[in-house]
């Protein structure tokens, strides 16, 4: 069985869902999970492909993204502290793509299992919006469980 488990999360439905998949399969097995936000780059969210958000100062953007990691990360560790998982979490700003802050955080952390949720962006959608997740199953040499 799996001892400790990386669960990305963003905040979404689905995301939330495989956390509490993730919480039960951890309680289970007695595995320890950390819950992860990769936040974006915020200058690559300013300057680059995704910008979205041109007329927002850097800092300001900044201060948003990291509050809005903190309430994510909070709700994953109050569903885990209701269940009994040990668990530690945290958020952490990459100069690449998320999914390279996610693998980067399981192999640093030890993890032995990624359980991640997939939002199954098809078609011409995937091809736009890119996929964190099929990123990590390419590139991760640690498994990777996808909840959808």
């Amino acid at each position: 069985m799996f001892k400790h488990i990386l669960v990305p999360t963003d905040g979404s439905e689905l995301s939330d869902l495989a956390v509490r998949r993730a919480i039960s399969l951890a309680k289970a097995g007695g595995a320890t999970i950390t819950f992860f936000f990769a936040r974006p780059n915020t200058a690559a969210s300013i300057y680059g492909e995704t910008a979205l958000l041109r007329s927002m100062d850097p800092e300001v953007l900044e201060q948003v993204v990291h509050g809005r990691a903190q309430e994510i990360l909070a709700k994953a560790e109050s569903l885990a502290k209701e269940a009994g998982v040990a668990f530690d979490s945290l958020s952490s700003a990459s100069n690449g793509e998320p999914y390279e802050g996610i693998i980067e955080t399981a192999s640093e952390r030890g993890c032995d299992l990624i359980l991640m949720a997939s939002h199954g962006y098809r078609g011409i959608k995937g091809l736009l919006l890119g996929s964190q997740t099929q990123k990590v199953l390419i590139y991760s040499k640690i498994p990777v469980l996808v909840y959808r």
